[in-house]
């Protein structure tokens, strides 16, 4: 059961409009819709990068093709990923930031990470696993290793298991990354099942 400050601080996320006018002035010129689950007993912690359009839409986290692609790379079905007691999300900004001229997704503000990051993971001090999805959630938890690509964050995975896993963002647009990297799933997704197997278990 949520704490009354956990749930003070969902909410107070939740119903965040920082961002507000930046997001009217994109393309899609839509208003804030924050996505973040928090809580008090999920051992796992999804650490991504916003929410992309569909999620927008839906207000749940990773439904689109990159979330099927995430749990294949867990070892998980929908149910289990979809379980609250057992899989907390706080992407690096918490609603979609709109599209550029290209199409391509905006950045995260940076104002939603020093706004609420810190407030959130010191109330789930229950997170035993982190995964870092892309390179912004990266560099704001391994800052250490900002100059490092994501290609070498990821490689260098076994540095920080097995509270953590780095991982490339599980867009389909990686294909063509995950060909040219096969140790990522002869190494590391075996790793990284068995260690959310044994969370999920526990």
């Amino acid at each position: 059961m949520m704490t009354k400050a956990l749930k003070t601080l969902q909410s107070n996320i939740t119903s965040c409009m920082l961002c507000a006018d930046r997001f009217a002035a994109t393309k899609t010129a839509h208003s804030p819709r924050p996505v973040a689950w928090l809580s008090p007993t999920a051992p796992i912690l999804l650490a991504g990068q916003a929410p992309g359009a569909r999620v927008h839409e839906s207000g749940r986290p990773f439904t689109d093709p990159s979330g099927d692609r995430l749990r294949d790379w867990l070892g998980v079905d929908e149910t289990t990923f979809y379980d609250r007691r057992k899989f907390a999300v706080l992407p690096m900004a918490f609603c979609f930031p709109g599209y550029d001229a290209k199409g391509s997704d905006l950045p995260p503000p940076k104002i939603c990470a020093d706004t609420w990051q810190n407030k959130a993971i010191t109330h789930m001090p229950q997170i035993k696993l982190t995964l870092l999805i892309g390179g912004y959630a990266q560099k704001w938890h391994l800052p250490e290793t900002k100059k490092q690509s994501v290609t070498a964050r990821v490689e260098n995975w076994r540095d920080h298991a097995p509270a953590i896993f780095p991982l490339p963002h599980p867009s389909w647009r990686n294909t063509g990354w995950l060909k040219q990297n096969p140790w990522f799933e002869t190494d590391l997704l075996p790793a990284l099942r068995t260690r959310v197997a044994n969370l999920l278990k526990d």
